[in-house]
């Protein structure tokens, strides 16, 4: 049941991580805010397909 994903930044566009949820539990879209390399700051990550 666990879905392998991929969390793009929404400014750059890149997939800078990789993580799994559980498609039962959570069915909502993954949304985390985490340091992006290319942009050099915190942005908002959300789920994209691997």
């Amino acid at each position: 049941m666990r879905e392998l994903l991929s969390l793009a930044c929404e400014d750059c566009k890149r997939r800078n991580y990789t993580t799994d949820k559980n498609k039962r539990t959570m069915t909502e879209k993954l949304a985390l805010k985490k340091y992006c390399n290319s942009c050099r700051k915190h942005t908002l990550h959300k789920e994209s397909k691997v």
